[in-house]
């Protein structure tokens, strides 16, 4: 609506009017669009920090994880050489 009322307003001043009234709407379509991509951009660099933590902590997490299996063949290979020889698990 207000489109319409600036397009009637500017109509009086013939094809340069509309000339400079579709010249202004480009410019406001062009700033929206300008704020999208700046917020989109900034989500992902946050997404790809939080992703870059989450991967981080995946990391550390299978480390633990492979050094507590470690310890635990080595617990089972420990067990099983003190184990009598002639004694069925």
């Amino acid at each position: 609506m207000a489109m319409e009322a600036e397009l009637a307003a500017l109509a009086q001043f013939g094809v340069a009017g509309l000339v400079c009234w579709m010249w202004l709407a480009e410019r406001r379509a062009a700033g929206a669009r300008e704020r999208q991509m700046t917020e989109v951009h900034e989500r992902l660099m946050r997404e790809r920090r939080e992703t870059d933590v989450l991967i981080a902590a995946l990391g550390d997490n299978t480390r633990a994880l492979a050094s507590l299996e470690s310890c635990q063949r080595g617990l089972v290979a420990m067990l099983g050489r003190l184990r009598p020889t002639g004694e069925a698990a």
